[in-house]
């Protein structure tokens, strides 16, 4: 859904950059919090991770798949990025991977970057955050329901971008088409898409809930247990004819309110949630760059849902050049590489390697301005839980 050059015109291309821009400016001020600490390390954890999952995104979005005949789709990935590493951060995330893609690969308009974010990133993340965390309220507090209302969150998220990109098409559309016909298309093919997106939004969450459910942001609050430590029987502390304390509670059947342990399970519990993420973050890179660098190769070669729905319905008969299309990595592919195999792999390793960089130092810069901002901004930290909003 990367719109280019020339579907909208300047007053509103300007309008919706005005808006990003603003979307970005909150998302920095939240990312303080959701990486700046928290509870037993939390913002620790999600700083690194948020790099590795703007790089995830970007593969996976390399991984068109068909959804009609001659149409394709591709993970917009918000909902995904919201639900592990928060919506600010989130935002953050896709923003970085639009802008490398407009930049580096001419995908996606310079001058529609505005339209871009504001679609792609801050749309989807603010629609499927609040579907996500309102499922987990009302539903039974299983890590299956996480993955489920992963399913469901990602599979909305993708027609409401649809739908806002038709309204942002009626503000400042460059062609005069009905916006029945372009709602209805948008809509109905996103639809298809969203499915797609939802059973990989929900496959990527199940398989971080599996391992490291401490590790998944949006369900923090619904997966961490309280740790309670059983009195030793030689333990002079330990009463005769005592019954011992019952072990932690399973994290399926978790209380909300599991910030705070019992009186002397702190230490433990810290512990238990210091846990490398080194092996997770490993897998995941191995993971992308599979994607990126080998299965990019088989992804499908048809028209994205919206470059179908613009041939069709004359949306794109004012588009126009990509001022990166000269970039040695436009369109996917090294220049001077006649193999399309390994143009392509090389030029998705080149591209998770950068998302990688630019990402993971944002987001470390992030966190270090918050180590070291006043004392209220640095404990006012969201990093295990929803934002305050939501509390």
């Amino acid at each position: 859904m990367h719109v280019p050059d020339g579907f909208i015109d300047a007053p509103v291309s300007a309008g919706t950059g005005v808006v990003a821009a603003a979307a970005l400016a909150v998302s920095l001020r939240g990312a303080r919090r959701e990486l700046g600490g928290g509870p037993g390390g939390a913002g620790e954890r999600t700083a690194p991770l948020a790099g590795l999952v703007a790089a995830f995104i970007f593969a996976v979005q390399m991984l068109n798949f068909p959804v009609a005949a001659g149409t394709s789709g591709h993970l917009l990935g918000g909902a995904l990025a919201a639900i592990l590493v928060g919506p600010y951060t989130g935002v953050l995330c896709v923003s970085v991977v639009l802008l490398l893609q407009g930049v580096l690969f001419a995908d996606g308009g310079l001058t529609a970057l505005g339209t871009n974010i504001t679609d792609m990133g801050v749309v989807t993340v603010l629609v499927a955050y609040a579907v996500f965390r309102g499922l987990l309220r009302v539903l039974p507090r299983r890590r299956s329901v996480v993955t489920g209302a992963s399913f469901v969150a990602a599979l909305v998220s993708v027609p409401a971008a649809a739908v806002a990109f038709t309204a942002i098409y009626a503000l400042g559309g460059t062609t005069d088409v009905s916006l029945g016909k372009v709602f209805g298309a948008m809509v109905g093919v996103h639809v298809l898409i969203g499915i797609g997106e939802a059973v990989i939004t929900a496959a990527t969450v199940g398989a971080v809930v599996a391992v490291r459910p401490d590790l998944v942001y949006g369900a923090r609050d619904r997966l961490a247990a309280p740790l309670e430590l059983r009195p030793s029987p030689l333990s002079d502390a330990a009463a005769p004819g005592a019954e011992p304390r019952p072990a932690a509670a399973r994290a399926d059947n978790a209380p909300a309110d599991t910030d705070t342990a019992p009186a002397g399970t702190a230490p433990a519990a810290a512990a238990g949630r210091r846990r490398s993420l080194r092996p997770l973050w490993i897998a995941g890179l191995v993971v992308t760059l599979a994607c990126a660098g080998g299965l990019s190769f088989y992804a499908s070669s048809d028209p994205d849902g919206l470059e179908k729905v613009a041939a069709d319905n004359g949306i794109d008969e004012q588009a126009e050049d990509h001022a990166a299309q000269d970039s040695p990595l436009a369109d996917y592919g090294v220049a001077d590489i006649a193999d399309s195999r390994l143009s392509g792999g090389l030029a998705g390793v080149i591209g998770v390697g950068a998302t990688l960089v630019v990402g993971s130092g944002v987001f470390l810069a992030v966190r270090r301005r918050n180590s070291g901002g006043t004392p209220v901004e640095a404990g006012a930290s969201t990093a295990s839980g929803p934002p305050a909003t939501e509390r």
